[in-house]
């Protein structure tokens, strides 16, 4: 009983997050997207409290569960104001012909199938996690939340380094959140919420992409990453990296929900999604300030001044970051330890003037590029590449800022990826082989809702299906 309340406090929680800033809307596809940001905005605002709880050493945690979503509901009311419609025609309709819409719906609605029957028998498998970081890491830092009492804090602790206890608390407080409500450290609450994050990674991309461009483009862009071998695999490993991609996803969907709709409010949303990254995991923090930077560079490259609007643009996406980002650097500078990929910066200096290192990082890049996603036969990533130069050119796409903001956060999140291998102090080969597959799996579905919004794979007028 006290799961499904747990349940419900925080879908509420949610909802009163979400509704800040989005529109139920009426179509499916609206709902869809709506419901993605409740269940994710949900787990991560449970994780906030949970924190705050333990750091206060609150005793009551479903009395500060309700204060909580009362406080959001009141601002909610207060906040309440009328909102500009939104205007959805920004990109042509992707449209195919009627028997090749058929076949892009029943293959995505089987490999969705498979994929979730693969997902949970690998959690039946593995129910603690399949990996060293399942258990090693997120688990080990929930059960310290939750199983620790007053000595919470020594999962934090530098007698454990190999636990990484530098990283955000997102998961493993959300986690053990849930665990508080259950009364037992049940594996099957990390395995669920990895589900959830899953789940809606995959209905965001499709729900967005509708939106954007039509049911055609959703198929294609969902039966692209549900076939994704190795993003099946990780949505039942209980890592953090789905959770992290999903927050990636959503900051740049609301992006281009500002573009249609002109709501300061969905802003300062894509910047508290941005913020969720910070407290997810290290690389969000580093997504964060690409995604500040990637809003001013084109207008900087394009040698225009930064104009009035666009300072107000960037200052409410900051707005909605702030407390996420206060957060995640308070428990950097009061409970975690530092962390261990920034050494001394003579240490620093000496790596990033090796050419070698450089040589080596784009070597697996490449490689990585080309096996990414572990696919049996055909590189799926080739075939994007293949795709986007077959395909027509949209002239309108040069004046997208939402799609030139996005690209910018993206190549500037995966600068930041090669320059910690050209700093770390790890033996390179070794960090490279068990980190970058999942750095690049990180960015793939935000990589596919950009390619899906660009490429024109065929000009026909907008038919309803």
């Amino acid at each position: 009983m006290w799961l499904a309340v747990a349940a419900v406090l925080c879908t509420l929680l949610g909802f009163l997050i979400a509704s800040l800033a989005l529109d139920q809307g009426k179509s499916p596809a609206d709902f869809l997207l709506h419901s993605c940001f409740i269940l994710c905005l949900g787990v991560g605002g449970f994780s906030v409290l949970f924190l705050i709880a333990r750091v206060f050493n609150l005793p009551h945690l479903f009395k500060a569960d309700l204060l909580a979503i009362t406080l959001l509901g009141a601002i909610r009311l207060l906040a309440r104001c009328p909102r500009k419609p939104s205007n959805r025609g920004l990109h042509e309709k992707l449209t195919f012909p009627a028997g090749i819409h058929r076949l892009l719906t029943v293959s995505f609605v089987f490999s969705a199938s498979v994929a979730g029957y693969s997902a949970v028998t690998g959690a039946i498998v593995h129910p603690h996690g399949d990996g060293w970081d399942a258990f090693a890491i997120w688990n080990l830092h929930a059960r310290f939340l939750f199983l620790g009492g007053a000595r919470w804090r020594d999962g934090y602790s530098t007698l454990i380094p190999w636990s990484h206890p530098d990283y955000p608390p997102l998961v493993p407080a959300a986690v053990a959140h849930f665990w508080s409500y259950l009364g037992n450290d049940s594996p099957a609450i990390p395995a669920v919420l990895g589900f959830v994050f899953a789940l809606s990674t995959v209905v965001l991309l499709c729900s967005a992409l509708t939106r954007m461009r039509g049911g055609d483009a959703a198929m294609l862009g969902g039966l692209t990453l549900v076939s994704t071998p190795f993003f099946v695999s990780q949505a039942a490993a209980q890592y953090a990296d789905i959770p992290l991609s999903f927050f990636f996803l959503s900051t740049l969907v609301l992006l281009y929900e500002y573009s249609t709709s002109g709501s300061k409010r969905t802003l300062a949303l894509a910047g508290l999604c941005a913020g969720f990254a910070a407290w997810t995991k290290n690389e969000g923090l580093l997504f964060l300030f690409s995604a500040v930077i990637g809003q001013i560079l084109p207008m900087l490259l394009g040698k225009r001044p930064v104009g009035t609007r666009k300072r107000r643009e960037v200052f409410a996406f900051l707005i909605g970051a702030a407390p996420l980002l206060a957060l995640d650097l308070w428990f950097k500078h009061f409970i975690a330890p530092p962390g261990d990929l920034f050494t001394t910066p003579a240490s620093m200096i000496s790596k990033a003037m090796t050419p070698l290192r450089y040589l080596v990082i784009l070597k697996w890049f490449g490689k990585q590029f080309l096996r990414f996603g572990d696919w049996w036969l055909i590189p799926v990533t080739l075939v994007l590449v293949a795709l986007y130069f077959l395909s027509s050119r949209n002239e309108k796409l040069r004046e997208d800022a939402a799609l030139h903001a996005s690209l910018w956060t993206l190549v500037l999140t995966l600068v930041g990826y090669f320059a910690i291998y050209v700093i770390t102090p790890n033996e390179l080969y070794w960090h490279l082989r068990f980190s970058l597959n999942r750095l690049l799996l990180q960015v793939w579905p935000s990589g596919l809702f950009l390619f899906f919004c660009s490429v024109s794979l065929r000009r026909g007028p907008e038919v309803s299906k």
